[in-house]
């Protein structure tokens, strides 16, 4: 007879861990989220930490980078920290910090948001009513299943 716990540490050997920060930036009922160039998954903007780097000052750069949009470390709220299948990267798990933006930033025009770096498109979701996922259309797992079940908990 096989011996499947030996299998399952196997399978969790192959699967790569990716550590990012996310933001999640609300536009009264919806929040804002991010496409990356050559891909189908809506997810949070944010990214990869540089070596040493904090989960918050990982989300300062990033966004700044991505969307252009400066935030200040005492508007940024620690939601939580979440695991989940990664969008893009087949065989990879994404562990995300994940931080909430105190009301609104000063000053950024969210009617024209200008995607910079590796972001292709921008656009505001109500999380009550993601759509489904399809073959040219996904919302990332790590939001969909971790983030907008943890927002709303957060927000009661």
């Amino acid at each position: 007879m096989p011996d499947s716990t030996a299998s399952r540490r196997d399978d969790r050997a192959t699967v790569r861990t990716i550590r990012v920060s996310a933001l999640v930036l609300r536009r009264g009922d919806t929040m804002l989220m991010v496409r990356k160039r050559g891909t189908v998954a809506y997810m949070l903007p944010g990214g990869k930490p540089e070596p040493g780097e904090a989960p918050i000052d990982t989300i300062i750069r990033e966004v700044d980078e991505e969307l252009g949009l400066p935030l200040l470390r005492e508007d940024l709220e620690e939601l939580g920290t979440f695991e989940a299948p990664a969008a893009n990267e087949a065989d990879h798990q994404v562990i995300g910090d994940v931080f909430v933006h105190r009301g609104m930033p000063e000053g950024f025009d969210f009617d024209d948001i200008q995607p910079q770096a590796e972001i292709d498109s921008v656009a505001w979701f109500d999380p009550d009513s993601l759509p489904e996922d399809s073959a040219a259309f996904a919302i990332a797992p790590l939001t969909r299943a971790r983030v907008v079940p943890a927002l709303v908990r957060h927000l009661d």
